[in-house]
C-alpha cells in the first residue's frame, strides 16, 4: 500500500509543479504535509491512519483553492484524498480470519479453552484477528488438516504429535516412545527441554507454536482382555493412518495393524475391523469407545502430546502489536487444557467403570514383560519413526533427570 501511495505522490507532486502556481512556502506546507502522510501509513492502527488522512485532505485543500487553477486541482486533491482514504479503510476492514482444525468434540473441555483464546484474541487485537474452530474432525484426519494448512483451506490446527510429525518428524521424540516415560513429571521435563530445538524446526517449515499440551497416558481398549503382550498380538491393533513406518514396526514385533482415522475408530470397532485401540480414557469416554471395547489395561503405554500452531504466513499477516496479547491468551488455554486432560483421564475411567468398564491392573511382573517387548523395538524406531537424534536426546536427559531425582533422595 505504501508503495502504490508513493506513486500517487509523485503524481500530485508533477501535477503542482506543472500548474507554477504554489509559491516557496506552499512547496515546503506540501512536501511537509507528504511526509506527514508516509509517516501516517506507517503506523500499525487503521483507526490512526484514516484519522491522519482525512485531516491532512482538509489541511491541502486550501492549497489548491488558492491556486488559479479554480477548481480543478479541488477535484485532483478529492480523487487522490478518497483513492488513499479507500485503501486504508479496505485494510482496516479486512480482519484476519483464522480457521483452526481440530479433533476435539465440540463442547469439550478443550473446545471450549480454544473458543475462549478466540474470543481474547478478537478483543486484544481490537478486532485484527478473529478464531473459527472447525470439532470434531470435520476437516478430516490431522494429516489433512495440515494438508489444508498448507494450501489456505486452514490457518492453524490442534494436532497431536501425529499430525504435527506432518510437519517435523522430530515432535515423534515426545510421543512414539513406548513404555520409555515412567511419570508425566518426565514427560513434563523432556517437553521443556525439547521445545525450543522443536519450535525453531517448526518456524523454520513455515508453522508457529501457540501452545503445547499432551492428554496424559495412552491406555489399551479392548474387546476382549489384554494382560501381556501376546494378548494384544491377537487383537486387530488400530494403527494411525498416514504411518507406514509405524505399521511396518508392529508387524515385526508379531502385531496386526489396522491403519485408520481417528474418526473411524469407533465405527470399525463395532463391525469388528479393529479390536483394539490405543487413547486417552477421556477420548475413550467422550467417543464411546468403551462401548464396543470395554476392557482396559491399566499400563503407561505413552503420553499423548500435541500443540497448536498457526501457519507462519497467517501469523504474519496479523498485526505485530497483538502477537504478545495473542500468544498470551493461547498460553493460558493451552495451561488450561493440559490440566483439564489430564484430571478428565482419572474422572473418565471411573465414569466408565460405572456403565460397565472392565480395568485390568498391571502386576510389577507384567509391567516389566511390557517393558522388555518395547525395548526390543527400540532400534527400530530410532531413525524408523523419531529422528535419531531426538531419539539419542531424550534417553539422555531422562538418564540425566533419573539420576537427578535419585540423589535428591
Amino acid at each position: 500500500m505504501l508503495l502504490t501511495v508513493g506513486f500517487k505522490l509523485m503524481e500530485m507532486n508533477r501535477f503542482m509543479t506543472a500548474a507554477g502556481k504554489l509559491n516557496r512556502s506552499a512547496r515546503n506546507a506540501a512536501r511537509r504535509s507528504r511526509i506527514r502522510i508516509v509517516t501516517a501509513l506507517q503506523r500499525d492502527h487503521a483507526a490512526t491512519l484514516n484519522r491522519g488522512l482525512r485531516f491532512l485532505c482538509l489541511l491541502l485543500k486550501p492549497l489548491f483553492l488558492r491556486t488559479t487553477c479554480g477548481f480543478v486541482p479541488s477535484l485532483f486533491l478529492s480523487f487522490w484524498s478518497a483513492a488513499l482514504l479507500t485503501e486504508v479503510a479496505s485494510a482496516a476492514a479486512a480482519p484476519v480470519r483464522v480457521r483452526l482444525g481440530t479433533l476435539a468434540p465440540k463442547g469439550s473441555s478443550s473446545y471450549k479453552h480454544v473458543l475462549a483464546m478466540g474470543d481474547k484474541w478478537k478483543q486484544s487485537s481490537g478486532g485484527s484477528a478473529t478464531l473459527t474452530i472447525y470439532a470434531d474432525g470435520t476437516m478430516g484426519g490431522e494429516a489433512d488438516m495440515v494438508r489444508r494448512m498448507r494450501i489456505g483451506q486452514l490457518q492453524a490446527g490442534m494436532l497431536t504429535a501425529v499430525g504435527l510429525s506432518e510437519i517435523e518428524p522430530g515432535v515423534t521424540g515426545l510421543q512414539h516412545l513406548p513404555m520409555m516415560f515412567r511419570s508425566l513429571e518426565e514427560v513434563d521435563y523432556i517437553g521443556e527441554k525439547l521445545r525450543p530445538t522443536l519450535e525453531k524446526r517448526l518456524l523454520e517449515k513455515g508453522f508457529v507454536v501457540l501452545f503445547w499440551g499432551d492428554a496424559g497416558w495412552v491406555r489399551f481398549f479392548s474387546k476382549t482382555p489384554v494382560l501381556r503382550p501376546d494378548d494384544l498380538k491377537r487383537t486387530k491393533l488400530f494403527s494411525w493412518a498416514g504411518n507406514p513406518a509405524q505399521v511396518d514396526i508392529y508387524k515385526s514385533a508379531g502385531f496386526d495393524p489396522v491403519p485408520l482415522e481417528t474418526v473411524d475408530i469407533l465405527p470399525n470397532l463395532q463391525t469388528g475391523l479393529i479390536t483394539a485401540v490405543p487413547v486417552p480414557p477421556f477420548v475413550a469416554l467422550a467417543t464411546q469407545i468403551d462401548g464396543p471395547a470395554p476392557h482396559m489395561l491399566e499400563l503407561n503405554w505413552a503420553p499423548l502430546v500435541g500443540a497448536t500452531v498457526v501457519t507462519k504466513k497467517t501469523w504474519d499477516s496479523i498485526p505485530a502489536a497483538a502477537h504478545p496479547h495473542l500468544l498470551k491468551a493461547a498460553q493460558e488455554a493451552g495451561s488450561l487444557i493440559k490440566a483439564d486432560n489430564r484430571r478428565e483421564s482419572s474422572e473418565a475411567v471411573e465414569a466408565m467403570k460405572k456403565r460397565g468398564l472392565k480395568v485390568h491392573a498391571v502386576t510389577p511382573e507384567i509391567e516389566s514383560e511390557w517393558r522388555r517387548a518395547t525395548e526390543a523395538v527400540y532400534p527400530k524406531i530410532r531413525g524408523g519413526i523419531v529422528p535419531a537424534d531426538i531419539f539419542d536426546e531424550v534417553a539422555r536427559l531422562l538418564k540425566d533427570y533419573r539420576a537427578a531425582q535419585e540423589g535428591a533422595k
